[in-house]
């Protein structure tokens, strides 16, 4: 066997000496990289609490309007007590359908409020949270426990930690309250909006079981002894106070669309009185105005027209604002009446409009009594006798409009119902009766004149502007005469048929499923839609179609002209034109889909498409649409330019999306798709001032002086004044021809449109001086001559 080795000692200990020190190394380098570590986590994480805790403190600075909202809630209050009058306090023997559905629109504005209230609340309570969530995470961070080793360190540490405590206590102490008093706030404001919901539901309940129960008894015979009522002057004090609170809050509400309703009587009232003074200076105006009634007096006529149309885009509004409206129309077709229509039938309008008035103001009675209910049958009994009357010794062969003794028949009736359903205590049909009665006939004979002075201003308008296009607004002008189309009238039996039913309480729930129907959401693929936004999309798309369609009538209206010679300002809008009927229907296409609410994606989807479209087959159509554009934006032809394309002379007449027109000297209309025109050999001479060089080639005797010829059509030519000077006219010696010595004058006409006319009239002046000074104008001619042989010759 071998010796054993031996092992260096000196060796053994350097090597565990080693492992031991990296072992060492290891562990420090790791505590230092934690260490390290987290330090920086800390210096994020204060850095995260400083920016935290600046935002929070300029969140609180801007405090929100906490007073505000208080003052908002206690007029929520006041409003809430003054519309539960009659409804909720103070009910009485029976509810009243107007007092129910004022009391609705009142509450319903005021859970408005409400809600707004609330989301402000709601969202800012949400921030605060977030801030003390933040605040408390940021202070939660494992790494800002990690103590530093080192004692002057941890100390310097410990300080900074102190001082974050010492500045974040106040912030979370000023988050924490401001949340409280927020909380406490939406308490009540959650309270109020409950409690507005709970009684509109409770007035709904109240409204379908007076819709279920029409012919229900509410009081006793009228001839009954009266029970208790509450004082008369009393219920008008608080129905004039709901009232008017109903309409401020409609009219806060719907302020955008009076401002269009005024803009709109002002458009009209400018459009009817330019086509009075049109017809005034023609002397076109009938001294009787029969079949002109609508310019008689272009702002009233401008009043009634917006005004009984316009109010059916207020949707669902206070009775109040309804009477207002209908109040003005009478007023205005009153005045407008008077002279023109025969005396006895101006007396029964007269007298309709004071019974409506009178039926109106009772109906704006909001809780029931035995005064109002005399009132109410003397009224009705009054109308009935008064409509009889009119049906038995009515001179009918003077009525313009026949369809007003039907209304007059059905007021007749309705009145006659309305007085016995009050003698028997059906108090809500009475009421509803007795004003539907002479609403009935009021909004029949505002909508009838309606539609007949509609087709009145057409027909004049067709007159005066015969040399618009006729498709200008999709109606054929030539079929328009005093017997208005059947359309109107259908038009007309609805919206008589609206404003009638919204007096009767089943007319919301009759009217609800369609509404439903209409506001229902359908899904189409992953696209939901309604059809209330498809219409609302086609009838923004529509009225921006009809706007530039009105604007390109008027820009081409040669009567709103200041001057009748001015041809600049009419051809400058018109250069523009297109570009404005551009950005027309493409803000109107923007306001369309904003408004429907059609999402971006689906509409790449529809460019896709059409894309697709173009490929296939609508190259053509695609490109006389470019070719617009270019026109629109690089101007080579202008509205009112004098042109020459392929032969065809004339006057640009308009300039549209996909075609021009052209008016040839002719009288044709040349129609040219705008991608023709751009490719064809465009002659414009409007775009070198209108001017035009023209020549006449003049033949002359041999022995004519030359010189003298040259000055005598040298003065002929500078004293037409429709040559221009600058380029002056040339007297140019040509070629010595068989016969003459021929010339030719050259000369620029001021304008275009002059030049046959100077030419003929300078041919005329030029032979009569020739003829003065003995000029010779030659003609081609030749002498024959006759040889005749002697007779002597003949014989031999």
């Amino acid at each position: 066997m071998g010796k054993p080795v031996v092992k260096d000692s000196s060796k053994l200990d350097f090597v565990e000496k080693m492992q031991a020190f990296a072992k060492r190394s290891s562990k420090k380098s790791a505590e230092d990289f934690d260490a390290d570590k987290a330090s920086i986590n800390q210096i994020k994480t204060f850095d995260e609490l400083k920016r935290t805790m600046q935002k929070a403190k300029i969140y609180l600075k801007s405090k929100l309007d906490t007073p505000g909202t208080k003052l908002v809630l206690q007029e929520i209050e006041k409003d809430f007590v003054i519309a539960g009058d009659g409804v909720f306090t103070n009910k009485g023997t029976a509810q009243t359908f107007r007092n129910l559905t004022a009391t609705s629109k009142i509450l319903a504005q005021l859970l408005n409020k409400a809600n707004v209230r609330k989301v402000s609340l709601d969202l800012h309570l949400q921030e605060l949270n977030n801030f003390r969530y933040q605040l408390d995470s940021l202070l939660s961070v494992p790494s800002l426990f990690k103590f530093p080793k080192d004692s002057t360190t941890l100390m310097k540490y410990l300080q900074k930690i102190r001082v974050i405590a010492y500045e974040t206590s106040p912030v979370d102490s000023s988050l924490t309250l401001a949340s409280n008093n927020i909380q406490t706030l939406l308490n009540q404001v959650n309270l109020t909006v409950f409690n507005l919901q709970s009684s509109l539901e409770e007035i709904e309940a109240y409204q379908k079981d007076m819709a279920n129960q029409t012919f229900k008894r509410e009081f006793s015979n009228i001839w009954d002894p009266e029970g208790f009522y509450r004082p008369f002057g009393e219920i008008l004090n608080f129905s004039k106070t709901k009232g008017l609170l109903t309409l401020s809050f409609y009219v806060e509400n719907n302020a955008g669309k009076l401002v269009v309703m005024i803009l709109l009587i002002l458009t009209s009232f400018i459009y009817l009185r330019s086509l009075k003074n049109i017809y005034i200076e023609g002397g076109l105006l009938r001294t009787d105005f029969d079949g002109q009634l609508v310019i008689r007096h272009p702002f009233l006529s401008a009043i009634l027209l917006v005004v009984s149309l316009f109010q059916f885009i207020f949707l669902s509004p206070p009775f109040i604002l309804s009477v207002v409206f209908w109040s003005i129309s009478c007023i205005c077709l009153s005045i407008i009446f008077k002279g023109f229509v025969r005396k006895y039938w101006m007396r029964v309008w007269l007298l309709m409009v004071t019974l409506f008035i009178i039926a109106a103001l009772g109906n704006l009675v909001l809780q029931a009594s035995r005064v109002e209910r005399w009132f109410m049958l003397f009224t009705s009994i009054f109308g009935t006798i008064a409509g009889i009357n009119i049906l038995l010794k009515g001179h009918r062969d003077q009525l313009r409009e026949k369809w007003i003794v039907w209304s007059i028949a059905f007021m007749t009736l309705l009145e006659l119902i309305s007085a016995l359903a009050n003698m028997i205590g059906r108090y809500n049909l009475a009421k509803t009766l007795l004003i539907s009665g002479f609403l009935n006939v009021v909004i029949a004979i505002l909508f009838l004149w309606t539609v007949r002075l509609i087709n009145e201003g057409l027909f004049l308008a067709f007159n005066v502007y015969s040399g618009q296009d006729k498709k200008l607004f999709y109606l054929n002008f030539e079929k328009v005469g005093k017997k208005a189309p059947v359309l109107f009238y259908l038009l007309l039996i609805l919206g008589w048929i609206v404003l009638f039913g919204r007096n009767f309480p089943a007319f919301d729930y009759l009217s609800k499923p369609l509404l439903n129907f209409f506001s229902e959401e359908r899904t189409l693929g992953n696209y939901s839609f309604s059809i209330n936004n498809m219409l609302l999309f086609i009838t923004i798309m529509g009225i921006a179609v009809i706007i530039s369609k009105i604007v390109s009538f008027f820009a081409s209206d040669r009567h709103l002209r200041a001057g009748k010679d001015d041809k600049s300002g009419v051809e400058g809008i018109g250069s523009w034109l297109l570009l404005v009927r551009i950005s027309i229907l493409s803000i109107g296409l923007f306001l369309a889909v904003a408004a429907a609410g059609i999402p971006v994606d689906r509409i790449t989807i529809v460019l896709g498409a059409l894309g697709v479209g173009i490929g296939f087959g609508l190259q053509t159509l695609v490109n006389n649409l470019v070719s617009g554009l270019i026109i629109a934006f690089e101007k080579p032809v202008n509205v009112g330019d004098i042109v020459d394309v392929d032969g065809q002379g004339g006057k640009m007449k308009s300039i549209g999306f996909r075609s021009s027109v052209i008016s040839t000297w002719d009288g044709a209309d040349v129609v040219m798709p705008n991608g023709d025109l751009l490719n064809a050999h465009l002659v414009n001479w409007s775009l070198g001032g209108n001017r035009k060089r023209i020549s006449i080639l003049i033949g002359i005797a041999y022995d004519t002086d030359l010189e003298k010829c040259r000055q005598i059509l040298a003065e002929i030519l500078n004293n037409e004044q429709r040559i221009s000077k600058n380029p002056g006219p040339i007297v140019q010696y040509e070629q010595f021809n068989n016969s003459s010595i021929d010339l030719r004058i050259y000369f620029w006409t001021k304008h275009i449109g002059d030049i046959y006319a100077t030419k003929s009239d300078l041919i005329m002046k030029i032979v009569t001086a020739f003829r003065t000074n003995g000029i010779e104008i030659p003609f081609p001619q030749q002498d024959i001559y006759l040889h005749h042989p002697d007779k002597g010759e003949e014989d031999h």
